[in-house]
């Protein structure tokens, strides 16, 4: 189980690196709301770039998966059923995303094309639109991940309770602004204070227990924490 919990704490970290970089310093940069031609122009200007971006975004997908699988396997030993109702969850955001990076691929044909017109850029922001939209859903599916991988944390004895606690406020914070923003006429108005919501709680959440994961995963102990909850059922079921 060492070998799990450091292919899930790099894969996590790994997930925080690519997707802050295609997400805040790539696609952020191109995209102004407001301005769908100005958008066209700047994506036009640096495909390259832009191709990095989805690229990010793609290798995220990749590690997700990786901890939809490998957070099975350490959560399972406390619980096997929320586990695979976590793992469902995490599924289903993957998913979701998947399907949002197709608008993404779509945008990078139109502006790839030889032949730009003005008109093209309405359909770029409606892409643009459609994959934020999607990804949205897909995180308020994350969030219920998060929600009940806190509960798994919470309920074993080798998680450290405050873990799970941060995971459930993560939770929140995915939640209500994910709700917010498909629901909320308004958001666009208080966007800076649901950002700050969501990404304040999602790092502290998340960074923690990818702490925990590595320093499971990397410690010089022959047996590592998960692997004595491991070895404690196994003695149970046998008795």
């Amino acid at each position: 189980m060492k070998i799990v919990a450091k292919i899930s704490g790099i894969a996590y970290v790994l997930i925080f690196i690519t997707g802050f970089y295609a997400n805040f310093s790539i696609l952020s940069s191109f995209i102004e709301i407001d301005r769908p031609t100005k958008t066209l122009l700047n994506i036009s200007k640096d495909l390259n770039l832009f191709e990095n971006g989805l690229l990010s975004f793609l290798l995220m997908l990749v590690f997700d998966i990786v901890l939809i699988i490998t957070l099975f396997k350490i959560t399972s030993i406390f619980s096997r059923t929320w586990s695979y109702v976590a793992s469902g969850f995490r599924m289903l955001h993957a998913l979701f995303f998947g399907i949002a990076l197709i608008k993404l691929y779509e945008v990078l044909n139109i502006v790839d094309d030889d032949h730009i017109f003005k008109e093209m850029s309405y359909v770029v922001m409606d892409l643009l639109s459609n994959f934020d939209e999607l990804w949205t859903i897909g995180l308020l599916f994350f969030g219920v991940h998060l929600l009940v991988l806190g509960y798994l944390a919470i309920k074993s004895n080798h998680i450290p309770k405050l873990i799970g606690v941060l995971l459930i406020m993560a939770f929140f914070g995915y939640f209500v602004d994910s709700l917010a923003k498909l629901s909320y006429t308004g958001y666009d108005n208080y966007k800076e204070y649901f950002d700050s919501v969501v990404i304040i709680t999602g790092i502290i959440g998340e960074l923690s227990f990818t702490i925990w994961l590595l320093i499971a995963g990397f410690s010089k102990h022959k047996l590592s924490l998960i692997n004595k909850a491991n070895k404690l059922t196994t003695d149970l079921e046998e008795f």
